[in-house]
């Protein structure tokens, strides 16, 4: 009897190879704008790959969200971050209350702010929050599993389905974020799962630890690699093995967006590693990401690498929330705005020389 497919199977099923002609189309538009050809740089090519993932010849800004997702890591208990668990629930309450540098950047870029609780080891329960709940952070993956294969497939379909609402209602552009302590630890042991590598080639100091502090980081990230030992064919395994609740959501709504025609704008190193899980179960939904910047931890320009992203921007930002991204969300509409907006060489009158 034949497997029924699973809401993340269909979801990939849905990602298709983007259609280049919108992008060649819009490209055409730029040329004929008041400036040499190709001048812009990177604006046009931002501008056309989203014209590309939308499958719209010229787009134009469309309401943009910053989803940042938080869960708790039971690999904390190994002495791998700087500050202590709860700061993950009491930084809810400051995103709640709008005082989180992802609010005001938020606020400054003109994107919805979309908190959810994916998993926080102290629940907080507040109208500005969305409850997702997987559990009360993971266990410790340097000793077992972090979580049960059932519950990191339920993390990527909320993932899925909360990307499915939010393009439904209207979101055009999606920028992920991130919050938990521990959660550098988490995304380096997917890194280094995915990559084949050395944990202690993509470790860095997270939040700020000391020399002994990262010294205990790459120890127990080895040991979850050594007690787990995920295969990087399975990336459902590989999450449910090393990886948090969060890596989980946030995957499932790289994958939802990608779907959906809706570009996503990719933060830094944690967002980066649930990028590097989506993309190994839908190879295509690279193609309707972007990364924002490039955080000083050296595992993410090597995820970048392997997804073929170059960053935006390298402002050695390393805070997460979502704080990259929505800088990007900036240059993605500020591309947009000049392909829609720039005058041509005809409305102008000004002489094109063809160069």
């Amino acid at each position: 009897m034949a497997s029924t497919l699973t809401k993340i199977d269909l979801t990939a099923g849905r990602i298709s190879r983007l259609d280049q002609s919108y992008a060649q189309a819009a490209q055409r538009t730029f040329d004929f704008k008041t400036k040499p050809r190709g001048s812009l740089g990177r604006l046009e090519d931002l501008a056309c790959q989203v014209a590309a993932i939308r499958r719209q010849p010229k787009p134009a800004p469309e309401p943009a969200a910053v989803v940042v997702v938080a869960g708790d890591h039971g690999i904390a208990a190994e002495g791998v971050s700087a500050y202590p668990q709860e700061v993950t629930a009491q930084m809810l309450a400051n995103f709640a209350a709008g005082g989180a540098a992802i609010c005001v950047l938020a606020r400054a870029v003109d994107a919805r702010l979309v908190v959810v609780d994916a998993g926080v080891s102290e629940a907080f329960r507040h109208d500005a929050v969305l409850d997702r709940r997987l559990g009360a952070g993971t266990a410790n993956s340097s000793r077992g599993p972090a979580m049960a294969r059932e519950t990191a497939c339920r993390a990527v379909e909320a993932g899925i389905d909360l990307a499915e609402q939010l393009a439904a209602d209207g979101i055009g552009l999606m920028a992920l974020g991130d919050m938990g302590i521990a959660n550098t630890a988490t995304s380096s042991a997917i890194t280094a799962a995915f990559l084949g590598c050395d944990p202690a080639e993509v470790i860095g100091r997270g939040t700020g630890v000391d020399d002994q502090a990262l010294t205990l980081k790459v120890a127990a990230v080895r040991r979850a690699l050594e007690v787990n030992a995920p295969d990087p064919s399975d990336p459902i395994g590989v999450l449910a093995s090393v990886g948090g609740f969060e890596h989980g959501v946030l995957a499932g709504l790289a994958l939802g967006a990608a779907a959906t025609g809706v570009p996503v704008v990719l933060d830094g190193f944690v967002v980066g590693a649930a990028a590097l899980l989506a993309a190994r179960i839908a190879p295509e939904a690279r193609a309707a990401m972007i990364a924002s910047h490039l955080s000083p931890e050296p595992g993410h320009a090597r995820l970048l690498n392997d997804l073929g992203l170059a960053p935006l921007l390298d402002l050695r930002m390393r805070l997460g929330e979502g704080s990259g991204a929505a800088l990007g969300v900036q240059l993605v509409n500020t591309a947009l705005l000049l392909l829609r907006d720039m005058a041509t060489f005809e409305d102008a009158r000004v002489t094109d020389a063809g160069a």
